[in-house]
């Protein structure tokens, strides 16, 4: 009898471990997870004011039609060199908590940021297409990241 008491004890106390071990992880899960979603929902906010700068300047004809008007001899174009009006409304609808600058290059040609930055760049890109002189493309590329 006093062995099958003692026995009793033995499991009970193996599973206390297992169920402390058990709810250890799931906290530490649960932790990480709320980690990975704090920097998703800043790269996701990051990328929705990309693509709406982007959109904007890909259906505005001034814009598109000087960003066409660039010879190609100059391309790539980078920030310093860009046309004043798209420069002005790229920086115009740029968040205060973002620095975005942009690049100019070819269909065909990588397009990447120059300047290295020590925090994290979020890119995307579109291509722009003149209505009014010709078959001509190009894709404009804006680079973003955080202040501070």
């Amino acid at each position: 009898m006093v062995k099958i008491i003692s026995n009793k004890r033995g499991w009970i106390e193996i599973l206390e471990a297992f169920i402390s071990v058990m709810l250890v992880v799931a906290i530490l899960l649960i932790a990480i997870d709320r980690g990975n979603n704090a920097s998703e929902d800043v790269s996701q906010k990051i990328y929705g004011v990309e693509v709406s700068i982007l959109r904007e300047v890909q259906t505005n004809d001034t814009l598109r039609d000087e960003i066409a008007a660039i010879d190609n001899s100059t391309i790539p174009v980078e920030w310093e060199y860009f046309p004043p009006s798209l420069k002005a409304k790229i920086t115009e609808r740029t968040p205060n908590y973002l620095i975005c600058i942009g690049k100019i290059c070819h269909l065909n040609t990588p397009c990447t940021l120059l300047e290295r930055q020590d925090k994290s760049v979020y890119s995307q890109a579109v291509i722009i297409s003149s209505t009014l002189s010709g078959v001509v493309y190009r894709k404009l590329n804006l680079f973003c990241w955080q202040r501070g």
